[in-house]
């Protein structure tokens, strides 16, 4: 038995229930299948599932019936036709660049991407002769002028992390597609409960599954969804060759966390809107960076892309480098960790953490300053919040 086929379904409705196939136990829940193989019934079976001439499990590497269901249930909520589900979300972006491009290819990048994704551009799909230029998300002339005759895909991040600048993906899907070249956004920050990139001109979504679609820092994962031919085909084909895997039990847990995506998505964007707004009244803070706040640079269009405007947010402290340790230093309920889409609040230094492989020349290029301090929003009480980020202010 299978549920969520209606395509008409709320999203709400396709979280909870979409991709499910009942096995003949009949389970509410979905399984986990912990097994590596799977038994055949003959020699002819084998061989036909291994050709692709009968669809069916084989091995738990590229073939699992819960992997499968989170799989079918994510591309359900993004609105694309197929999805691939990785090991991390870096796996899926490697995995999306390597199946998709070839050498003497060229990328178009925003230079406020994840600092991983920028060095892996940067340091080893270049040693595949993959060349990445960097342009500022929110300049659309110089992805204009950035693009070469072998530009094949453009590639941002909107939300940007930690900054929150917001990219027109309308705009880079048609640009990308003037020239024959793919749109692929990196949804993490959002989650299709906010924004649905491929709903307005991308071809391809990657995500980092780990943070809000867990939702409580339990499990690494990721996902690319797109179309059956660059995603059903090419990233699962490179996928089922090279590897990089998702767990049947992380997938289960992920599946678990959609279940609840849209109403933790709503209150972790409520929370953050409301510690952005009191950050700006703070004498100690000299700039807050949230796409929610009507003072933000892409405010109007974060309002078109989006429902909500997310967890994450980030400001500037008076001083430099050690002003913000100190602030960091001072927390006493806040965690101190770089992961971010958590239940539990966490804050970190970007320029010394998830940021900190890039050069000083590139951090300055995307905005990241010694004194930036970031924030992705929980789902603990606003004031207990603001009672702990006030220890930072003392300190200061």
């Amino acid at each position: 038995m299978s549920e969520g086929k209606n395509k008409e379904q709320g999203f709400d409705t396709k979280a909870v229930r979409a991709g499910q196939v009942r096995t003949a136990e009949g389970e509410h829940s979905e399984p986990i299948f912990t097994t590596s193989s799977f038994v055949l019934d003959s020699a002819e079976q084998a061989a036909a599932r291994f050709s692709g001439a009968e669809p069916g499990n084989l091995y738990s590497r590229f073939t699992n019936p819960t992997v499968n269901t989170f799989e079918r249930r994510l591309a359900a909520l993004e609105g694309g036709e197929h999805c691939v589900a990785a090991a991390s979300g870096m796996a899926a972006i490697y995995a999306t660049c390597i199946a998709l491009l070839q050498t003497g290819d060229h990328i178009v990048a925003a230079n406020g991407i994840f600092g991983s994704t920028a060095v892996l551009f940067s340091n080893y799909l270049s040693r595949s002769g993959i060349e990445t230029t960097f342009v500022p998300l929110t300049d659309l002339a110089a992805w204009k002028n950035a693009i070469r005759p072998n530009t094949r895909m453009l590639f941002l991040e909107t939300p940007a992390n930690p900054l929150g600048e917001i990219g027109d993906i309308k705009q880079l899907a048609t640009l990308a597609h003037q020239h024959k070249a793919l749109l692929v956004v990196d949804n993490t920050i959002s989650t299709a409960a906010l924004q649905q990139p491929l709903k307005l001109g991308a071809d391809i979504v990657v995500l980092s599954a780990t943070k809000y679609i867990d939702g409580q820092g339990r499990c690494i994962g990721g996902a690319v969804i797109g179309n059956k031919e660059q995603v059903g085909e090419k990233v699962y084909g490179f996928m089922r060759t090279a590897g990089p895997s998702l767990s049947p039990f992380n997938a289960w847990v992920f599946l678990k966390g959609l279940e609840t995506l849209s109403i933790r998505m709503q209150a972790h964007s409520e929370r953050a809107l409301q510690l952005a707004q009191w950050l700006g009244k703070q004498p100690q803070v000299s700039a807050v960076y949230y796409p929610g706040l009507d003072s933000h640079p892409q405010y109007k269009l974060a309002t078109q892309q989006q429902t909500a405007f997310g967890g994450l947010l980030a400001f500037e402290v008076k001083g430099g480098k050690e002003q913000a340790w100190r602030f960091i230093n001072a927390m006493k309920l806040i965690s101190i960790t770089a992961n971010l889409g958590d239940t539990k609040s966490t804050i970190t230094h970007p320029a010394t953490t998830t940021h900190g492989r890039l050069t000083p020349e590139a951090r300055a290029a995307a905005g990241i300053k010694d004194n930036l301090v970031r924030v992705a929003v929980g789902l603990e009480d606003v004031e207990d919040l603001k009672t702990d980020l006030k220890n930072g202010f003392q300190a200061l």
